[in-house]
């Protein structure tokens, strides 16, 4: 028996057995990951709130995958450090502006002079 007759007979065991030990690990991680999720909890809070469980997936995966020290978190904490301070801002902003409107009509106002 020639080396090529040899592979070729035992090619398609191997992917055959390949295939069966994948659909058995594929089982086993999805009853490990059912047992853990009824153990959390899960199920009820992805009914509750979905998008909510969706996001908290994703900044989980972004932590776990190595993204929080990086030149997009900074950007990221810095603009929702700027979006934070809007409201801040435009409050001082409609004071100082409120203040200058009730000057302005103070002193457009006629004052009523009592002659003694």
């Amino acid at each position: 028996m020639s080396a090529t007759e040899f592979l070729k007979g035992t090619v398609p065991m191997a992917a055959e057995e390949l295939k069966e030990n994948l659909a058995e690990l594929a089982h086993t991680a999805s009853s490990a990951l059912n047992g853990v999720s009824d153990a959390v909890g899960l199920t009820p809070k992805v009914e509750e709130n979905p998008w909510g469980m969706v996001l908290a997936a994703l900044g989980v995966g972004y932590v776990l995958g190595g993204g929080l020290f990086t030149s997009t978190t900074a950007r990221v904490l810095k603009l929702g450090a700027r979006m934070a301070a809007i409201p801040v801002v435009r409050d001082k902003l409609i004071d100082v502006a409120e203040a200058a409107v009730d000057g302005i009509l103070d002193n457009t106002q006629p004052q009523n002079k009592e002659e003694p």
